[in-house]
């Protein structure tokens, strides 16, 4: 039995952009050598704040997703874990609700709102205070009704940074720092 991990990207936020390269990064040193990288797109103009086109989006990709993971044999892995970012926490906590993938942790860089709505098990969250995608206090909100720890990030916009760039690097290893201690402690189901 080996272990899985899964990168589920935002849509202007690529696998190989900080949270998610340094996470997966993080992830392989502590064994999940097994990895898919989700690459998916969707081109119609700025979503944020349109529910429709915002609900359009999250269709497409999530059929992406799907396809891309069409042919995992989920029974081979005995741990799984995802890794987010944006809508792309959405896509991996809603794919893991509907294939019953109970034991699937989750890393959730920058949440929406509608994650919540698939009530990610396992999962430690990340947010900035600056972020033009969600409310943050509603995000705090969420991830404490669902029994999921909570960094916020102090003037960080939706990718976690903000004007100092120093500031992000000393950020961004507090992310992984978490990130890290998050996967040597999940729970096993």
């Amino acid at each position: 039995m080996s272990k899985l991990m899964v990168c589920f990207p935002g849509i202007g936020y690529h696998c190989d952009k900080p949270l998610l390269y340094y996470g997966r990064s993080i992830a392989r040193e502590l064994g999940y050598t097994d990895y898919r990288n989700i690459s998916y797109s969707y081109q119609a103009g700025n979503i944020r704040g349109n529910e429709e086109k915002m609900k359009e989006a999250y269709e497409a990709l999530f059929s992406q997703a799907e396809k891309e993971l069409g042919d995992m044999d989920w029974r081979q892995y005995e741990d799984v874990l995802f890794i987010s970012k944006s809508i792309g926490t959405i896509i991996a906590a809603s794919y893991a609700q509907k294939y019953g993938l109970k034991r699937a942790a989750h890393i959730l860089y920058t949440p929406l709102a509608q994650t919540y709505l698939f009530a990610p098990d396992n999962a430690v969250a990340f947010i900035g205070t600056a972020d033009p995608w969600s409310d943050t206090d509603e995000i705090i909100r969420l991830s404490d009704a669902n029994h999921i720890p909570i960094a916020v990030y102090e003037g960080c916009n939706h990718s976690l940074e903000c004007a100092d760039t120093l500031r992000n690097m000393e950020n961004l290893k507090d992310i992984m720092q978490r990130t890290r201690e998050f996967c040597k402690g999940m729970k096993k189901k």
